[in-house]
């Protein structure tokens, strides 16, 4: 338990900080590792930079500043409030080009962890990063950090590490090329709104593998709204309470090339709570925000206990717009859903029949009988 006195002043910033600026771009790493009395680091934000990598020992805990004051972006909405457009907060990690985040798995199945701490209160309030995030659902937007992000950053990796309790999306990778996440555990209730477990957008070459997710909202989301996200591969993951494996809802730049293979999906998150809006894979997006979304391929996904286990949605928002949303050459081949929630539906349409949902399905089979149709060209071999 951090005093009061290391709550205000995250004790550790300056020396993690400084650590990192040494060693960047010299292509080597940066280690916290446990000391005889302490394996926890509390931390305001700090950035890795350029060619080098941030290692947690498979015992340490880097805990997240809860003093908002840490986070606020100059000029932008406050930190901490429901405030302007909800870009008012840095985030927790800064992931710069050819860096990553590493540790490794120890007898126990322990990883080192990143602590968002989203849970707890806000330093200064009665309520947590959460609360703040729940209350805005009804008018505004949340300024809470994200955990970790990677702008415009090229050749960024994260491997085995625990992500925890975020207070906003867990990884966000915006507009580079190469990303690998490999063996990271995210563990966040299904009920904390908005905590995104990892959202690459506007990205190329990206691999997700190998890792489990539990968080509050989309499992895995690939957007493109300025940029187009191609040649991304979602591999041998399992998603716990979330609303699966989504691309959308800003598709205006295109999404192409994406593989979705021996992906597990479960509607109840890491703690066994069953999410009500649990989604097995969806593409989703709008006029508002719409584009061409091809080349994708969804094979040997099974989804359990959700409400919406095959969702493609060209209406997702009810706003008006020019962007047209268009879904072609999909591919669904060896899903199955098992055990749907009550009154589950899945939905295959298309925008119009100018752009019809393409789709092909094969030994695919859904527990749940309503399937909405629209203005959809369909073709099957063992569905």
């Amino acid at each position: 338990q951090a005093s009061a006195a290391d709550e205000a002043h995250a004790p550790d910033t300056a020396r993690i900080q400084a650590a990192l600026d040494r060693c960047a771009g010299s292509g080597g790493a940066v280690l916290l590792a446990a000391s005889s009395t302490t394996a926890a680091f509390l931390s305001a934000p700090v950035t890795v930079r350029v060619g080098e990598v941030l290692v947690l020992a498979p015992s340490v805990v880097l805990h997240a500043s809860r003093n908002a004051a840490d986070y606020q972006v100059a000029g932008r909405g406050k930190c901490g409030t429901i405030a302007g457009a909800g870009d008012g907060c840095r985030p927790f990690l800064d992931l710069s080009s050819r860096s990553g985040i590493d540790s490794s798995t120890a007898p126990g199945m322990s990883q080192g962890r990143i602590d968002g701490r989203g849970d707890l209160p806000i330093l200064g309030q009665a309520i947590s990063w959460w609360q703040l995030a729940a209350s805005a659902k009804q008018a505004g937007k949340q300024n809470v950090p994200r955990l970790v992000v990677a702008t415009r950053a090229d050749e960024v990796t994260l491997h085995d590490v625990d992500l925890v309790d975020s207070p906003g999306t867990h990884v966000s990778f915006d507009h580079g090329d190469g990303f690998t996440v490999w063996g990271v555990r995210i563990r966040t209730p299904a009920g904390a709104r908005n905590t995104d477990g990892i959202d690459p957008a506007g990205a190329t070459d990206v691999t997700i593998a190998r890792s489990w997710i539990s968080a509050g909202d989309d499992g895995i989301a690939l957007k493109a709204g300025t940029e187009a996200s191609t040649h991304i591969s979602v591999l041998d993951d399992h998603l716990f309470g979330t609303h699966g494996v989504a691309i959308g809802s800003e598709t205006m730049a295109g999404v192409s090339d994406v593989l979705v293979a021996g992906v597990t999906v479960s509607g109840r998150d890491a703690f066994g709570a069953l999410s009500v809006a649990a989604g097995g894979v969806r593409i989703k997006s709008s006029a508002e925000s719409g584009g061409l979304v091809q080349d994708v391929e969804y094979r040997d996904v099974c989804v359990d206990e959700v409400k919406y286990p095959l969702v493609f949605d060209p209406s997702y928002s009810e706003k008006v717009g020019s962007s047209i949303p268009s879904f072609t050459r999909i591919v669904v081949d060896g899903f199955r859903a098992t055990r749907s929630l009550h009154l589950a539906s899945s939905a295959l349409e298309g925008f119009d029949a100018a752009h019809p949902l393409g789709l092909e399905l094969r030994r695919t089979s859904v527990d749940a009988a309503r399937v909405d149709m629209a203005v959809a060209d369909i073709t099957t071999a063992g569905a």
